[in-house]
């Protein structure tokens, strides 16, 4: 699929990421990816986990025609096509979008490289939206870099932060524990860290 937009990020990452998945989540269920982008992550998963069906979404409207032409190609009764979901609207999906079932409830939602490219209100967005769609036992699962209060910042994220702020003064790489909060006051608590290559964090949250 060379004509299809590729991130070298998510081609990296895929893996390790999966390898924690599958030691998180059941042996089945239904999962919603919140901002997923080029879809590599979604078509990855959804080939190795066909027990789950997967639901990929972009607040990007631009990037739907090409995420649906991964979903397509892929050719898994599994993969969802894609929807429009701006995590700041006050449903989701919007803008005419609906999930198979209106009132659609899922076992995981999946959220990787937002918090950081998005205005820090995304952020409580993620997780009062995350509460709304989890089912009972359901797990919110992020995925990225966060700045956390023990030791100093590695030189990398210091970088990609101060790059992220030059970009657009409204991103940055967030502090966990004040992502923890906002999780908490949407009643979701964090059950576990998990440190992943290159510096970055999955994050698993649940239903305090």
């Amino acid at each position: 699929m060379p004509d299809l937009p590729h991130s070298p990020a998510a081609d990296r990452n895929k893996q390790p990421i999966l390898d924690a998945l599958t030691g998180i989540l059941g042996e089945s269920g239904t999962a919603l990816e919140i901002a997923s982008g080029t879809g590599q992550h979604a078509a990855w998963f959804a080939a190795a986990m066909p027990a789950w069906i997967w639901q990929p979404t972009d607040a990007d409207a631009r990037m739907l025609p090409a995420l649906a032409r991964r979903v397509a190609d892929a050719a898994l009764s599994n993969l969802r096509p894609p929807l429009l979901l701006d995590v700041m609207a006050p449903e989701w999906p919007s803008h005419g979008s609906e999930f198979a079932d209106k009132e659609e409830k899922f076992d995981a939602i999946y959220c990787a490289n937002m918090l950081h490219i998005a205005p820090w209100p995304a952020c409580a967005a993620l997780m009062q939206g995350a509460a709304r769609h989890l089912l009972p036992g359901g797990l919110l699962i992020t995925y990225g870099p966060y700045f956390e209060e023990e030791g100093p910042p590695v030189p990398s994220n210091r970088a990609f932060d101060e790059d992220l702020r030059a970009r657009n003064p409204a991103w940055g790489i967030r502090r966990l524990e004040d992502v923890v909060a906002q999780a908490r006051r949407a009643g979701l608590a964090l059950r576990e860290r998990h440190a992943m290559p290159a510096n970055n964090l999955l994050l698993v949250f649940g239903r305090d």
